[in-house]
């Protein structure tokens, strides 16, 4: 099975990630942050990965350190649930629309990490939590994993929408990314013939 966990401990958190690839879209996340347990619930739901996050971390400063460290825990527990890379498909690519709110997100488990963030979120938060920490979450998940990923606003104006939005646009592309080519017959996804972080 195709599942990858990691623990991180620093002086700011302790957080536990665990994430099946091939899973049935289990959400078990508690990273003491409600609205990214709510866009973590979306990343499991729409991508079909079973997902467990248990983070404590100095939220009483505020959520930065908190949500850093689970992207950069999701991205290590992604890199090690791809093993090799054989056999996915690699890219993905995906539009998703959330009433007004219509965002699009390509992907590439290249090996590479890159983000391209294209959001204008109208608000400085959502609820308690700081919207430029979006960017900053999946930046964090980008590094780790070796991911290249585009993230572009077609359309919106709720920031809650446009999010959401985004966490299923990336659901949806990460599933697709990683799903079998039965074409591929097992053979890694690239003219190199190698997808490594290294």
């Amino acid at each position: 099975s195709r599942v990858g966990s990691v623990s991180r401990d620093t002086k700011e958190t302790s957080v536990e990630v665990s994430i099946n690839l091939d899973g049935t879209g289990i959400c078990d996340c508690d990273t003491g942050i409600p609205f990214l347990d709510h866009m973590l619930d979306q990343l499991a739901s729409h991508g079909l990965f079973d997902v467990r996050v248990k983070a404590k971390g100095d939220t009483h400063i505020d959520d930065h350190h908190t949500n850093e460290d689970v992207g950069l825990a999701m991205g290590t527990a992604l890199l090690k649930a791809l093993g090799d890379r054989k056999g996915i498909r690699r890219f993905g690519d995906f539009s998703a629309p959330l009433d007004e709110a219509l965002v699009h997100v390509v992907l590439d488990l290249s090996g590479r990490p890159y983000l391209g963030y294209d959001l204008e979120i109208p608000t400085d938060r959502v609820g308690n939590y700081d919207t430029q920490l979006v960017e900053h979450f999946f930046q964090s998940m980008a590094n780790t994993s070796g991911m290249t990923l585009h993230i572009r606003q077609l359309a919106g104006k709720n920031s809650h929408h446009i999010i959401e939005a985004t966490f299923k646009a990336f659901a949806r592309a990460l599933r697709q990314a990683t799903e079998h080519d039965v074409r591929r017959l097992g053979s890694i996804p690239s003219s190199k013939g190698v997808l490594s972080r290294a």
